[in-house]
């Protein structure tokens, strides 16, 4: 699209003393002339007197009414000319337009939009080009505004975590994740140096603030109720058995913090090298892969149908190494306690050893089909009560629905476990269950 100065595009007022210059890109309208195409009437408005025509009669224009003044009109008014400011030519460049003395704003109009705001230099309106960037996190910032922002903070650029340079340097930050980290970073032990030392933790804190509280909520939730079934079956010999109940929970917590950490979503910063090695590519694979079957597209990562549906079973192999390795952890664990105390004292009502691989087996198979699909939904429900107007407005609402859902997905889990394990044969008359996340 090109600049037009024709026809319309210069409007003469015939009014000297006050200037009022505006550029605008032409855009085809009702303004016509011989041999040429229709163009607006936006352009260039300058209060310039009025050109006279060849044959010494009256001003003319060229399509545009203009009011001629009368002889004498200007007598008097040589200073008032004098101090006319020049209309600025605009030059167009590759596609970009170049700077405009005195425009306000950034100084520059983004290629295909409005002039830009002041502070960011995002334009309003234009293509979608233009908003690149510009979703819930908002506009991508330079390395120079990066360098600005962090600055005035009080943080050196260079103590920002590598993969964050890195991205500044080659494609930019999201403004609001800049934001978010300065904030997170600042924050008191052991917030603060959590997140400036863990890139796991940090990434999925940048995107989700609440994600510390949803491992919280599960780990709370799950503990309570294993806590409440291991009573209810322990009954009596909950104490002599402390330390299967121990265990049981320790591995409930780990299982818990995967079950939430891997399909969280989390920041991906652009601009890295990756090496070209069998690591690298796998990493590659990894990244172009969403974070869970549901997870939103944002600028530079959109998702394909197969692509969700790989990030699934990817998942649940993930979730299947988890439950083995905890199952066999865990129930290793038990039945070492379990062996020790029979060996010291035996009795009649002793429940059979649990077998430790058939056991871990079940573990696996449960949490990367069941836990694998259920979670896969509950972060899908959260996604969409979290981005819709009520839970924007009421971020209360957000959280009390996590809590709730996660309550109900406890207890079903545990529920569905003791039948697989009856159905498996792990479980006969009565062994150590925790209340399954």
């Amino acid at each position: 699209m090109s600049m037009a100065f024709s026809c319309a595009s210069v409007r003469l007022h015939g009014r000297v003393g006050a200037v009022n210059c505006r550029a605008a890109l032409a855009t085809p309208s009702g303004c016509s002339f011989p041999g040429a195409r229709r163009w607006s009437a936006r352009g260039i408005h300058c209060q310039l007197p009025p050109r006279a025509s060849a044959d010494g009669g009256d001003a003319t224009t060229s399509g545009a009414a203009v009011v001629v003044p009368k002889a004498g009109e200007f007598a008097g008014s040589a200073e008032e000319v004098a101090a006319v400011t020049q209309p600025t030519v605009l030059q167009q460049k590759g596609g970009e337009v170049s700077d405009v003395v005195g425009s306000g704003g950034n100084g520059k109009f983004p290629p295909g939009g409005g002039g830009g705001d002041g502070d960011n230099g995002t334009g309003g309106g234009g293509a979608d080009g233009d908003n690149e960037g510009d979703d819930e996190f908002g506009p991508i910032l330079s390395f120079e505004q990066v360098v600005q922002e962090v600055e005035k903070r009080g943080v050196s650029f260079p103590s920002l975590p590598a993969d964050m340079i890195e991205a500044a340097k080659n494609v930019g930050i999201q403004k609001l994740l800049l934001l978010r980290y300065l904030d997170m970073q600042a924050s008191a032990w052991p917030l603060g140096p959590a997140v400036r030392s863990c890139g796991l933790l940090r990434n999925r804190m940048l995107v989700d603030p609440a994600f510390l509280f949803k491992i919280g909520t599960e780990i709370v939730i799950d503990t309570c109720c294993a806590t409440f079934a291991e009573v209810q079956k322990r009954g009596d010999e909950f104490w002599s058995e402390f330390e299967l109940y121990a265990a049981d929970m320790l591995v409930g917590v780990v299982v818990n913090v995967a079950l939430v950490g891997m399909l969280a979503p989390y920041a991906r910063f652009r601009g890295g090298s990756t090496s070209a090695g069998l690591l690298g590519r796998v990493r590659h694979a990894y990244d172009a892969l969403p974070s869970s079957v549901f997870e939103a597209e944002r600028p530079g990562y959109s998702f394909s149908v197969q692509q969700r549906i790989g990030s699934y079973f990817f998942k649940g192999f993930l979730y299947g190494a988890v439950g083995f390795s905890c199952g066999l952890v865990g129930q290793g664990i038990a039945n070492l306690i379990m062996t020790a105390k029979r060996s010291v004292k035996k009795s009649e009502h002793d429940v059979p050893v649990p077998p430790l691989l058939k056991t871990s087996a079940l573990w696996g198979v449960f949490l990367g089909v069941s836990s694998n699909t259920r979670y896969q939904v509950i972060n899908a429900l959260e996604r969409l009560v979290e981005a819709s107007p009520l839970g924007k407005r009421v971020p209360a609402a957000s959280l009390a629905f996590t809590v709730g859902v996660r309550f109900a997905n406890n207890v079903y889990g545990g529920m569905q476990f003791v039948d697989w394990a009856r159905m498996s044969g792990c479980q006969r008359v009565t062994i150590h269950i925790d209340a399954v996340a």
